[in-house]
């Protein structure tokens, strides 16, 4: 929670605002670094024939590309149990319909992947008013591959890997009591168990193709994916930032505020 700030005159404000705007300036620049060296990175041949169901019908991860040279993939907790997407997933991809036509106009496709069955994603995605491509990889190990997916036996043995580190998410018990609010909250709202929510983890993979040849470029996760939050960069620009209570969790389906 954060405290309330000084109240200042005008003079004050500037001053204070022009050194802020100074340390912005070097974030920025600071970015910009960020991104070459992101697209500097080597590239690996994907050599698995990973498969997807899609609205148009089966489909390749070539296919994903729609006849682009770049594909850009946002890994969304939606497990084969979930009854609904995961709502901080759910509040990212809010801000997803549109960035496609823009994505496309500019050479890369865009597609949102899930472990959930093909029907499931259609029937939430209908009730969220989206219109972003949406792929099932229901019978494929692409999401385990890309460390966003894990099965019981990985869960119960410790042998997990996420955000380039070992064990992803601890069973309720092994978690903080604010954390595990969080994550028996968000599971609720999907509608099935912590230790079942915790089998998917969201991130961000890009791939690129060349000569008929896939390749992965880029994968990023947790906290690196705050830059694609729409609400959270909103949030930061606002008087009172964030404002989170941990033992609280505030975040819903944006058709469950209020209810």
């Amino acid at each position: 929670m954060m405290t309330h700030p000084t109240i200042a005159t005008r003079d004050e404000w500037l001053a204070a605002r022009l050194a802020l705007l100074k340390d912005e300036k070097e974030l920025t620049r600071r970015g910009d670094e960020l991104t070459r060296r992101r697209m500097e990175l080597p590239w690996v041949r994907i050599e698995k024939p990973y498969r997807f169901d899609t609205d148009a019908g089966p489909a390749s991860l070539a296919d994903l590309f729609k006849g682009r040279s770049q594909l850009l993939v946002y890994h969304f907790m939606f497990g084969p149990d979930y009854q609904a997407g995961c709502p901080s997933c759910s509040s990212i991809a809010d801000g997803f319909n549109g960035i496609v036509p823009h994505l496309e106009g500019h050479d890369v496709a865009f597609s949102t992947v899930s472990r959930a069955p093909l029907h499931k994603l259609q029937a939430f995605k209908k009730r969220m008013g989206w219109t972003f491509p949406w792929a099932s990889s229901s019978d494929s190990e692409f999401n385990f591959e890309f460390n966003v997916s894990y099965s019981e036996e990985q869960q119960r043995t410790g042998g997990t890997t996420y955000n380039y580190r070992d064990s992803y998410g601890p069973a309720p018990a092994d978690q903080p009591e604010s954390e595990s609010t969080w994550a028996t909250r968000f599971a609720e709202m999907a509608g099935t168990d912590c230790r079942t929510y915790f089998r998917e983890a969201p991130g961000v993979s890009a791939f690129v193709m060349e000569n008929g040849v896939v390749y992965h470029s880029y994968s990023t996760y947790a906290r690196g994916l705050d830059g694609l939050w729409n609400v959270y960069q909103w949030l930061d620009r606002a008087p009172r930032g964030r404002n989170e209570d941990d033992r609280e969790p505030w975040l819903r389906h944006r058709d469950n505020y209020g209810k």
